[in-house]
């Protein structure tokens, strides 16, 4: 079967490649320097500073791996060649909720960058694959756990980051 693909803009992309350089290349040094100080302190059995290196070294490694699985797996959506008269990844897209009026702006990212707290939706989330496709002046439907929710499209434009 194969793997999903990641989507991730071109932002995105770089975000986790410079992420993914500094573990390489800065964490991974920082860590070991904290191990080899632990180590000199003489009994391991009892030193809480060499526990807590060991621990962040297995995390640094384990996001690394995860790190290297998403990129392996990408997808680039570039979002100067995304058509941005209808929703797609990489657009940032206004809407109006019908029922409450009230107007919010999300950008439409793959799953591996949403981030509800910054406005980023997934492509997959119920409402940003209700959105999708959509263009200016449209009404959708999302379906969402908590009911169902009816939005029309205000603007569709491209990120400004």
């Amino acid at each position: 079967m194969a793997e999903k693909k990641n989507l991730l803009t071109d932002k995105g992309l770089k975000k986790l490649e410079e992420e993914l350089q500094e573990l390489r290349v800065v964490k991974r040094k920082e860590v070991a320097q904290k191990i080899k100080e632990a180590r000199e302190q003489g009994d391991l059995s009892e030193n809480a500073e060499y526990d807590a290196a060991k621990d962040e070294q297995k995390d640094i490694e384990a996001r690394i791996e995860e790190l290297e699985t998403i990129l392996k797996n990408v997808e680039v959506i570039y979002t100067d060649e995304v058509d941005k008269e209808k929703v797609n990844v990489g657009c940032v897209v206004t809407v109006k909720d019908v029922a409450k009026n009230n107007v919010q702006t999300f950008k439409i990212v793959g799953s591996t960058e949403a981030d509800i707290l910054n406005n980023k939706i997934s492509n997959e989330s119920p409402v940003g694959a209700a959105l999708m496709g959509a263009k200016v002046g449209d009404k959708v439907t999302a379906e969402a756990p908590n009911g169902s929710f009816q939005f029309e499209i205000v603007e569709i434009s491209l990120d400004e980051e």
